[in-house]
């Protein structure tokens, strides 16, 4: 696919990964429509902004994904705009920790409502468009945790294996429709995720907590550097303009994740 003048829909892309994907997708001449919740409109103009810098054009959407409604209302948003949607990107996604057997049920829900249901709600709006127009692109941010399961994220793991799961299953929906479903598990990525959730969780041991991501990464990853926003962002282009993938679920980690 040629990205020049695409149309793409971005969630969770006020900040982090989302606003890397967002920003990459721009530099291709992609049409951005940033989806996210209105708590985060102050960041989220900031990726606009950007955005507007890198010449291409893009509109703010607010969303819950966990609402089918707001899903479509987010998907008519930006066919209204720009008259198709060429590119969903399913980023959204939360984290918290906690053994299991001290794990909240509202902690499990919301993990696997936000992360697992919002990528089904999302997919599922902007899916007879695509199959209309024969042609499209979906791509799901899973994670190295979605291949690899680890002590207080049970929950976490559990919604980005499903993620990969339900990845392959729609990519077998839509390859009639020459829709092409493909996933990305990013690897170790200094984000609102890690700044606020896990460096406080495994900082034990460590003098300052803003060193344990620092000092995660030196011990798992091969490449001993972490990957950024910008990496992620360029493999969902490759996915994008690749013809021939689908169903695959691409590493981004430095080397952590090799399966």
């Amino acid at each position: 696919m040629d990205l020049q003048n695409r149309t793409a829909i971005v969630t969770g892309g006020a900040r982090g990964i989302g606003r890397g994907i967002a920003c990459e997708l721009a530099r291709r001449g992609v049409r951005v429509a940033v989806a996210d919740l209105p708590s985060v409109a102050a960041e989220r103009q900031q990726t606009l902004d950007e955005i507007a810098r890198l010449g291409s054009e893009a509109i703010a959407v607010d969303v819950d994904v966990r609402d089918f409604a707001q899903a479509q209302a987010m998907v008519r948003a930006a066919a209204d705009r720009w008259g198709q949607v060429d590119i969903l990107v399913n980023n959204a996604g939360v984290i918290s920790v906690g053994l299991v057997a001290m794990l909240a049920e509202d902690d499990w829900d919301r993990v696997l409502d936000v992360n697992l249901k919002g990528t089904f709600l999302c997919s599922k709006a902007v899916a007879p468009h695509m199959m209309e127009r024969r042609s499209g692109r979906i791509v799901n941010i899973s994670s190295r945790a979605g291949k690899s399961g680890s002590a207080g994220v049970a929950h976490y793991c559990a919604s980005k294996w499903g993620v990969i799961g339900f990845t392959q299953s729609l990519a077998h929906e839509m390859a009639p429709f020459d829709v092409t479903v493909n996933a990305v598990c990013p690897g170790e990525v200094d984000s609102y995720m890690w700044r606020e959730v896990l460096n406080p969780a495994i900082a034990r041991g460590v003098a300052d907590p803003r060193d344990a991501f620092d000092q995660f990464v030196k011990e798992r990853t091969p490449l001993g550097r972490p990957q950024t926003a910008e990496d992620i962002g360029r493999a969902v282009v490759f996915l994008c303009e690749s013809d021939n993938i689908t169903g695959e679920a691409l590493n981004v980690t430095g080397g952590s994740e090799m399966g």
